[in-house]
């Protein structure tokens, strides 16, 4: 299982948010190029990056500083989410070196989206699922929809994404312990890996996730938990790595 250090941008600056609050932001660098540096030296492989800005907007915002780390980290694995919303932001991503590629509102508003997207990107398509009590929530996690999470999912799958990114709202940012058992009924019920998100605190998280990890828990983003020390992350992924 891969520990999945979050760089989220905001205004070209590294920051963490509160339960996806905009107004609730803690500012942790002014260079999220070497912010990026600083994980790849402590073992990341992969690297989790949001526009924040760009999900706001609905389209790419601070593209130049995700470009600057994608030549800076040329091996490092990048997945991006947010203002991913049309193929022609997809394919100058790819085209600047990020891996993957996350669809979140966009793909619960247009599902369709999603299929001509793998068709035309296959393996570089992952779905980003927020859910709240087994709905997801859209744009911003402002609204919650009707639409069952785990069926949603299923129907990504179909389409080919590469793998779902799941994460439980209620405990996003906010410290408080992951939530095992939902990720694992999320992984059990589709072969494509998930990735684990929100709430990921300390140890004792990461290791009731690497207990599962054969579910089809591939890795576990975590973002608050590494800048504030409750995770370190280099010996955190040497524990996972000895497992």
């Amino acid at each position: 299982m891969l520990l999945i250090p979050a760089i989220d941008l905001k205004e070209g600056q590294c920051v963490r948010l509160r339960q996806g609050d905009m107004d609730e932001s803690t500012v942790f660098s002014d260079d999220p190029v070497a912010m990026a540096g600083q994980w790849v030296e402590a073992g990341a492989r992969r690297l989790h990056i949001v526009d924040l800005d760009g999900a706001f907007a609905g389209k790419p915002v601070n593209a130049e500083v995700i470009h600057d780390i994608a030549a800076a980290y040329p091996d490092l694995k990048i997945q991006l989410g947010g203002g991913i919303r049309d193929e022609d932001t997809i394919a100058a991503y790819l085209d600047a070196g990020v891996n993957y590629l996350i669809v979140g509102t966009k793909a619960v508003t247009e599902p369709h989206f999603i299929a001509e997207m793998c068709a035309e990107f296959p393996t570089h398509i992952i779905v980003g699922l927020d859910a709240k009590n087994g709905k997801v929530a859209v744009d911003g996690w402002s609204k919650l929809s009707k639409h069952d999470v785990i069926d949603m999912a299923k129907r990504f799958e179909d389409d080919g994404v590469e793998a779902i990114v799941y994460t439980d709202i209620s405990r996003d940012g906010m410290m408080k312990g992951v939530n095992v058992e939902a990720t694992v009924k999320m992984a059990q019920a589709i072969k494509i890996p998930v990735i684990a998100s929100g709430g990921i605190t300390n140890m004792d998280d990461i290791k009731a996730l690497s207990k599962v990890a054969d579910e089809g828990i591939m890795g576990a983003i975590t973002g608050r938990a590494i800048y504030e020390g409750t995770i370190d992350l280099k010996e955190a992924q040497a524990w996972l790595d000895a497992q």
